[in-house]
């Protein structure tokens, strides 16, 4: 397949976009899929396609993250156990159902998410010196991190505001730190899937990796911005993002 220059230099910017976005709160997906249609993939490659960004986003995020001590490492292992069994199951019935569901499943994800920060702000962002809970010990939020990893198999446009519904609100972390374990379960869910896409034969590799070099680039800069700005700009830029998802999937 043939593509065109100008194209691909515009799917790379939007990765950078995405890229940022998709590290501080969620839904750079949505501009992204769109333009890999755009180039001429259909929408279930493109599906899988854009997991190749989400992935070397992911390793770039978490990297970051881990350098400036914002990563919560011990807690790694309980929580990629039910996000990556998600993940696994919603890949499968990304590969093997039509995306039927996937725009009210957005819209009802990312409304939700902003009423809860609108009307309960110190459940998403909780206040300074808050208990850490352990995701072994909350079976809410377990299952929460288990449907966050589902929906991310499924289709990734979104998944960032459940998980940190779960990982803020549900486990307690502050912004930074749960989007840090958001990043973490982000990568082990598209590991996971993007295998079962690879199976499927679901992944063009030169946009792929086109959509990947800006990904990676909007994922640095979005940590280096994390880590130094109050948390409250985060909980802000978290609920402006939930609104232009929910445009993006009436939109598109």
């Amino acid at each position: 397949m043939v593509y065109d220059p100008l194209l691909l230099a515009l799917l790379a910017f939007l990765g950078l976009i995405a890229g940022w976005i998709n590290t501080l709160a969620g839904g750079g997906s949505n501009l992204t899929l769109p333009m890999l249609m755009v180039l001429g993939l259909p929408p279930d490659v493109a599906n899988g396609t854009n997991r190749v960004g989400v992935i070397l986003q992911g390793v770039v995020a978490v990297r970051g993250f881990h350098h400036y001590g914002k990563l919560d490492t011990p807690s790694i292992a309980s929580i990629l156990v039910p996000s990556m069994t998600g993940g696994g199951v919603g890949a499968l019935i990304a590969a093997l159902v039509p995306n039927v569901a996937l725009k009210p499943l957005l819209l009802g994800t990312v409304l939700t998410m902003s009423a809860v920060i609108l009307l309960r702000p110190g459940f998403i962002a909780p206040p300074p010196g808050t208990p850490v809970k352990s995701v072994n010990d909350s079976r809410l939020a377990w299952w929460g991190v288990f449907a966050a990893g589902i929906y991310g198999g499924f289709v990734q446009a979104g998944v960032g505001f459940i998980l940190l519904a779960a990982l803020a609100g549900g486990l307690r972390y502050d912004l930074v730190r749960a989007n840090a374990l958001k990043m973490v379960c982000t990568l082990a869910v598209t590991s996971v899937s993007l295998v079962i896409f690879i199976w499927f034969d679901q992944v063009a590799w030169i946009p792929g990796l086109i959509l990947a070099l800006g990904t990676m680039l909007g994922s640095y800069l979005s940590v280096r911005f994390a880590i130094s700005v109050q948390q409250s700009t985060i909980k802000w830029f978290l609920f402006a993002m939930t609104l232009v998802s929910c445009a993006a999937a009436v939109l598109f």
